[in-house]
């Protein structure tokens, strides 16, 4: 494995693998215990409107992606707080039309753009410096909010009501985690694509759930997995030449199936 890093390209996607372990440890975490995959994956599949509208505006696809899954995110999180009842069918609406507007501005764009199927199926062995930039800058702000006021994050992920009795300024953080994990999502699309990035998003952490006895050795559980799930994805998929995002999403779902085999044992045994 360590023939790899003689590639300048393979550095940048172990790079881009433990920063975007790190997102999945922290996002993925919230997405998991606050019951927000439905949001996750809407925002992932707007995203390609965003991707669309970028190649028709002749602008950065990245930008494009953000800012049009920003505007989705925050719908999704108002229909969330004022039409929970409906909010599943709602935001499968605008996960539909993010997709379909996408096609639309791909099909209204001259010539093609080359780097469409990246975002679709990721493309972690092309991240660039900036991609890296981007994901650290992400991971620096999500610490600098969650740090001082973990506390808060902990009563709002479990028990949002209680918090708000205490307190707790509830919407503000939901709207503020819907945003960075919206942020998240786009990010980590780079790496395996729109098509799969809830997958890297959920498993981790749904294996961590298991496991862990608190929000926080949740993410710290959740980050070690996708790192080795990345680590071992981006390995095989050199050794044989596949797709890096395909590979990482297949490892994670075999430690998916193991663990969950596992689980019930290691707690039987406990028990004893």
């Amino acid at each position: 494995m360590i023939d790899m890093l003689q590639f300048e390209f393979m550095k940048n996607a172990f790079g881009a693998a433990l920063l975007a372990s790190v997102l999945c440890g922290m996002m993925g975490t919230l997405v998991v215990v606050r019951r927000q995959v439905i949001i996750a994956g809407g925002v992932a599949h707007a995203a390609y409107g965003g991707v669309g509208l970028a190649f028709f505006l002749g602008i950065s696809p990245r930008l494009g992606a953000i800012g049009f899954s920003l505007v989705m995110a925050l719908i999704m999180a108002w229909v969330t707080l004022h039409k929970p009842s409906r909010s599943d069918s709602i935001i499968g609406v605008l996960w539909a039309v993010g997709m379909a507007a996408g096609v639309i501005f791909i099909d209204m764009t001259p010539g093609y753009g080359s780097d469409l199927m990246s975002y679709l199926f990721g493309s972690i062995l092309t991240v660039s410096r900036g991609d890296l930039w981007s994901m650290g800058g992400l991971v620096a702000i999500s610490l600098l909010l969650g740090i001082p006021f973990h506390r808060e994050i902990l009563a709002f992920a479990y028990e949002p009501e209680f918090a708000k009795t205490r307190g707790v300024p509830v919407v503000l953080l939901h709207f503020v985690t819907i945003i960075l994990i919206s942020v998240a999502v786009v990010l980590l699309i780079r790496v395996v694509g729109l098509i799969l990035v809830i997958a890297l998003l959920t498993i981790p952490s749904s294996i961590a759930e298991q496991w862990a006895h608190s929000l926080f050795s949740m993410m710290g559980i959740a980050f070690v997995l996708s790192l080795f799930f990345s680590t071992i994805g981006l390995w095989l998929s050199f050794r044989f030449n596949v797709t890096a995002g395909a590979v990482i999403i297949c490892v994670a779902a075999v430690g998916y199936v193991l663990a969950f085999l596992i689980s019930p044992i290691a707690r039987g045994s406990l028990r004893k």
